[in-house]
């Protein structure tokens, strides 16, 4: 069963890791993707074959959330080019960590920029044309790092945890034009990234974990695929943990 037949989404931060996994369980689920990158030109340009083999339109459009005017630029590309979007998933994320007596002003704000700041761009850009046709799904990717904090990690936490107060307003604000606003905060999942720690460290956070295993960008994908869906219609501003049962 396709739950996703015919929608279109907009994903930032798509070519690698856990946006990597959100495109191409969607794609899955019959939903026509546009995605944003930075740098990776050829990533992207694989990512849209590989989006194209399950028979759904899919581009890639190199921009820079963090900045107003490309956000909103963007929005309508993807309006000219799919005529409709159903769904926004703010994923793009930076981290630059450092205890706060090393951790400069520019790190802090670097990252406040692209993790936080870019989701209130993305979602003011799309705002207008969820208002217009009286419905949509915004779907924010936090982490439960913004719910408990982790040292080192203050500008990162800080990112995070603003999104999931930004969310809770914009439920509040748009819930009356069908318009919903949920966060997910993935806890340790396995990437590229993780690739480059230790077996040794690996293993350390595998079992501090309930499930006694790290997550998969699947186990995030799923959960966007079910808030995105005609599933979860009375789903609104809630934060959803998908952790192994880390804050439990």
């Amino acid at each position: 069963m396709k739950l996703l037949k015919d929608k279109n989404v907009v994903i930032t931060g798509a070519t690698r890791g856990i946006g990597k996994g959100i495109a191409i369980e969607f794609a899955k689920h019959g939903c026509n993707v546009a995605f944003t990158y930075s740098k990776s030109v050829d990533q992207a340009n694989d990512l849209i074959k590989e989006l194209e083999s399950y028979n759904v339109q899919a581009r890639g459009y190199q921009s820079d959330a963090s900045v107003f005017l490309n956000a909103d630029g963007l929005i309508k590309s993807v309006l000219m080019d799919f005529s409709k979007i159903d769904i926004l998933v703010n994923n793009a994320g930076i981290t630059k960590d450092n205890l706060l007596m090393r951790l400069t002003e520019q790190d802090f704000d670097d990252v406040i920029n692209v993790n936080l700041k870019s989701v209130f761009n993305m979602t003011k850009a799309v705002q207008k044309t969820f208002l217009k046709q009286r419905y949509g799904s915004l779907i924010h990717i936090s982490s439960v790092v913004g719910i408990k904090g982790n040292a080192g990690q203050s500008n990162y936490s800080a990112s995070k945890a603003g999104i999931i107060g930004f969310s809770k307003s914009i439920a509040l604000e748009l819930g009356s034009r069908n318009i919903r606003s949920n966060v997910i905060a993935p806890g340790f999942i396995e990437t590229e990234m993780t690739e480059k720690l230790s077996k040794e460290v690996v293993e350390k956070w595998r079992n501090a974990i309930p499930l006694k295993r790290g997550g998969t960008p699947e186990d995030v994908a799923n959960l966007c695929v079910f808030l995105a869906s005609d599933l979860s219609s009375y789903i609104t501003g809630q934060v959803l943990n998908v952790d192994g049962g880390v804050l439990t």
